[in-house]
């Protein structure tokens, strides 16, 4: 996953401007095409919302979520591409990518990632 333009400036802020920066909870979304850094094309419809996720500690600049999160009773649509929010509705994009593969999700379908499946990483 790629970090936002976002995220980037307000860790510069945070570290050269002696900010602050802090982030209580991460969502993560679902979308049918590149959300492009402003979380464009997210899933929308049936009971789909942002599910709140937690990440284990960083070692060596990444760290991966570690527990399963669940989007159940999902749309009919095709889910190519994942986010990292700082909101559970609006709020700011911080990462973002495309899935290894597009999951075609037929309606009342659930969209699982197991833990350790997502990943974010200051290295890339």
């Amino acid at each position: 996953m790629a970090m936002t333009s976002y995220l980037k400036n307000e860790l510069l802020d945070a570290v050269v401007n002696a900010g602050s920066f802090a982030v209580t909870t991460v969502y993560v979304s679902l979308h049918t095409a590149d959300p492009g850094g402003t979380g464009a094309n997210e899933v929308t419809g049936g009971s789909y919302s942002r599910k709140s996720a937690s990440f284990g500690a960083a070692t060596g600049g990444a760290a991966s979520n570690d527990a399963q999160i669940d989007f159940t009773a999902m749309p009919s649509c095709t889910v190519t591409h994942v986010a990292l929010w700082d909101a559970a509705t609006s709020g700011n994009v911080l990462w973002e990518g495309a899935l290894t593969a597009s999951k075609v999700v037929n309606s009342g379908d659930t969209v699982s990632f197991a833990s350790g499946a997502l990943d974010v990483d200051l290295n890339s």
